[in-house]
């Protein structure tokens, strides 16, 4: 795939994407911290049975574009389950981040 580059149209941004971009990282886990002027969202990805992990991409947003984020995101979601049901969480009355994800209960 080459760079993705087309001529803006009137009032639009030309917004290039890499190859090495468009490959994407894969992540399991966002931990999200902010402080008044920031928001900092950590992409992470678990391995089962593995008690390590490490944060594959950082993003900081402001405050007002997290918020965006939030709607974008939310707005994204309905459509989806419009189209293909609900998405179940599986943190629903589990309460928290299941740290063994998947592996072999650790033994004494």
């Amino acid at each position: 795939m080459q760079n993705q580059e087309q001529a803006p149209q009137e009032g639009q941004l030309n917004i290039e994407l890499t190859d090495e971009i468009a490959e994407g990282t894969y992540s399991n886990l966002a931990i999200i911290t902010h402080s008044p002027s920031e928001f900092i969202v950590d992409f992470v990805k678990m391995m089962p049975g593995v008690p390590k992990a490490k944060v594959k991409s950082r993003i900081i947003l402001t405050p007002q574009h997290a918020k965006r984020l939030m709607k974008a995101l939310a707005d994204n979601i309905h459509k989806y389950e419009s189209q293909h049901g609900t998405i179940k969480d599986p943190d629903d009355g589990m309460g928290g981040i299941p740290m063994n994800f998947g592996g072999p209960a650790a033994m004494a």
